[in-house]
């Protein structure tokens, strides 16, 4: 029988696992384009003179994670000329995803929004949001098929921590390469903040090459009918078809959006309210018309009914089958709150860092490159003890800690530009955060069954951000509105009934806290 100190001894040689390794590097891969569409970029805007409301909106650029379940079945299913037959099914959408990534940024990096050109930022956002959505579903499913479950709490921490080193490169990397090069508030360069994206794109050569040197992992599909490349074909079609309906309703809807919302506005006398009803609206119709699409299609016999059935029914079928409606039901709620506190207050830290009077290097030294370390530190003590208390225990332990937290930043707020203080919020902030997520990752990877397990996974992880994102993209007006310290006593209140459902989630999953 082990020892507690053996026990002990042996997780924490697991951390030496070749697998385990790799998700440290593809970990880096994941995290270097997020910051790059939210907070780096907030403070590119804000620079140049870009209004407080209009940066946040760039959040919904990142849309493209809360809806990556939609193509994740074609990521899973669909080879790709020359890449699957040479890679292999994961390695080569890896490939192809790095490449587009690397492709949005350089775009983004030949885009100046002080000159007007913030559609064409849009663009590329959104193409870099889509992208990094896809390798998220590749590597997410290389990382569950690629170890069995008593090694996915190690691998999310690893992963974790490669992805805040990729956070930490395009955060405060981003920063102090624009400052370097002769950026500031009120001394706008775009000379600067070009040549900090371009060095950004390349960092992701790194991504590159672990794509290419690793080995793909064994394959755990079911045997099925082969399909022919014309029925992959017409799914891609689908998929087309069915985005482009969605942009066309959402950008056409933009003129009576606008009026709309000032007649609300008069009614309800609050204009986030109205903002939020309109946008949500139209965010609703623009799904609604893909959706349909996708149904005409296959009713018309343009794609393949079974090829429909086994690519996007059978997942969700199994996952209910498995859980039962009740409980099923329960569990995708959980999912699509546990973030919730984190992700709608991420979305301004950084402007709201910069109003307390914080300077770019400061931000990067203390929020970005101290705050990293602090964020790994979590998510290796979050490995480390949902391997010896078990997930459930540590997923309700980091909702306690991510809630409460928030409440640090009022008093950031109150006593303005401090070092002291912000060291003191960043370093229990971040703690909490990674612990959180190291346990809501290996959470989300027990509920995947592995015969799904792109698709499955990218249901979870695309609830987990859909509802804080569209949240978080009216964050700058809630301040405009109410104020810091008033915003960030909500952000803490949406945590506590992620509470309740963490509670209630151990009875059906049969598990004690």
């Amino acid at each position: 029988m082990q020892t507690t100190s053996q026990s002990w001894r042996r997780s924490l040689r697991s951390f030496g696992h070749p697998r385990v390794i790799t998700m440290l590097f593809l970990g880096f891969s994941a995290g270097l384009p997020l910051l790059l569409i939210f907070s780096s970029l907030s403070l590119w805007l804000r620079e140049a003179g870009i209004e407080r409301a209009t940066v946040t909106f760039f959040s919904w650029a990142a849309l493209g994670y809360s809806f990556k379940f939609v193509w994740a079945p074609l990521v899973d299913r669909l080879p790709i000329p020359l890449l699957t037959s040479r890679l292999g099914r994961r390695r080569g959408w890896m490939l192809l995803a790095q490449g587009s990534i690397i492709t949005a940024i350089v775009g983004m990096a030949f885009t100046d929004p002080a000159e007007g050109h913030l559609t064409m930022m849009a663009l590329a956002a959104v193409l870099l949001g889509f992208s990094s959505a896809t390798q998220d579903i590749v590597i997410d499913a290389y990382r569950i098929e690629s170890a069995d479950v008593s090694l996915q709490a190690l691998l999310s921490s690893t992963y974790i921590a490669g992805y805040r080193v990729g956070m930490l490169v395009a955060g405060a990397g981003a920063l102090f390469l624009a400052g370097a090069f002769g950026s500031a508030k009120g001394a706008y360069d775009y000379q600067a903040w070009q040549s900090a994206y371009l060095i950004m794109a390349a960092a992701m050569t790194i991504g590159i090459l672990t794509t290419l040197v690793i080995s793909e992992p064994a394959s755990h599909e079911r045997p099925e009918p082969s399909k022919s490349t014309g029925d992959h074909a017409r799914v891609l079609f689908m998929f087309i078809s069915a985005v482009v309906g969605f942009i066309m309703i959402f950008y056409y809807s933009g003129e009576v959006a606008s009026g709309l919302n000032r007649t609300l506005t008069g009614t309800l006398g609050a204009e986030v309210a109205a903002s939020f009803v309109i946008e949500t609206a139209r965010l609703g119709a623009g799904v609604a018309t893909a959706w349909l699409i996708a149904i005409l299609l296959v009713r018309t016999g343009v794609v393949n009914r079974d090829m429909m059935q086994e690519t996007y029914i059978a997942p969700l079928k199994d996952f209910f089958t498995r859980y039962g409606l009740k409980s099923a039901l329960l569990l995708l709620l959980l999912i699509g709150v546990y973030r919730i506190s984190d992700i709608v207050l991420g979305v301004i830290a950084n402007v709201f860092y910069q109003d307390m009077g914080f300077t770019k290097p400061e931000i990067a030294g203390v929020v970005k490159t101290f705050g990293l370390f602090m964020t790994i530190a979590g998510g290796f003590l979050g490995g480390l003890l949902s391997v010896r208390y078990g997930v459930l225990r540590i997923l309700l332990f980091g909702a306690v800690l991510s809630a409460a937290t928030n409440l640090l930043f009022i008093a950031l707020a109150e006593t303005g530009h401090n070092l002291n203080m912000l060291y003191v919020v960043i370093s229990v902030d971040n703690l909490s955060a990674g612990l959180a997520s190291t346990a809501f990752v290996a959470f989300l990877s027990s509920l995947t069954n592995i015969r799904f397990t792109a698709m499955q996974y990218a249901v979870f992880s695309s609830l987990m951000t859909l509802f804080p994102k569209v949240l978080g993209g009216y964050s700058g007006t809630i301040v405009d509105s109410l104020g810091y310290s008033y915003f960030f006593t909500f952000t803490a209140l949406l945590g506590l009934p992620v509470l309740v459902l963490i509670w209630q989630a151990r009875k059906c999953l049969d598990t004690p806290t």
